[in-house]
Parts: C-alpha cells; sequence; structure tokens
C-alpha cells in the first residue's frame, strides 16, 4: 500500500518540475496547504494541466501504476481535490484503488 507520504514526496517531484518552467513569482512552495489551483492557487488552468500531467507521471514512474487525475469524477466532486498538495495526496489513494481493482 502507497502511503501519503509517499504520494506526497511524489507530487513534490511534480512541482519541481512544474516550477522549472514558471516565474519566479509563481512558483509552487512544497507543503502540503500550498494551494493549488482556485481563489488563492497560482496556478492558471494550462498550470494545472501541466501539475496533472507531471503527477501522472511520476506517480507511473515511481510506483508503475497509471492513472487519469482529471476524470469526471474528479470534476464532478464537491471539493476539487486540486485544490491543495493534501487533497491531492488524500484522493490519488482511491484512485490507485480502484485502478487496482478494475
Amino acid at each position: 500500500m502507497i502511503l501519503k507520504e509517499q504520494l506526497i514526496s511524489v507530487i513534490y517531484q511534480a512541482i519541481d518540475e512544474v516550477n522549472a518552467v514558471l516565474p519566479p513569482d509563481q512558483q509552487l512552495e512544497k507543503s502540503i496547504h500550498t494551494v493549488l489551483f482556485g481563489e488563492s492557487g497560482k496556478l492558471d488552468s494550462l498550470g494545472l494541466v501541466n501539475m496533472i500531467v507531471t503527477t501522472e507521471q511520476k506517480i507511473e514512474e515511481n510506483f508503475g501504476i497509471a492513472i487519469t487525475l482529471a476524470d469526471e469524477k474528479a470534476m464532478s466532486q464537491r471539493n476539487s481535490p486540486f485544490r491543495t498538495v493534501e487533497s491531492l495526496a488524500e484522493y490519488i489513494p482511491q484512485l490507485i484503488t480502484e485502478r487496482q481493482h478494475a
């Protein structure tokens, strides 16, 4: 079973990659409280897509599991899983479990 701490580490790897192409004033802090998208988030819609794709790639590289983060389920949730690093790290295990039982 993949631990939340391991997922946060993978998300931080994705943040490092995304930050490499962002201007210094738009770079994301590596914290579970970092707002990725929304009212006080630093990412625009294109930046969020880049972050999602990079995170998917890092999950596959680190755990050998291919998942799709931005699907109908994610988009229909009342509280977006893309709001913060922590909400993303809490959402990913649900997808991995569904993938393993599919």
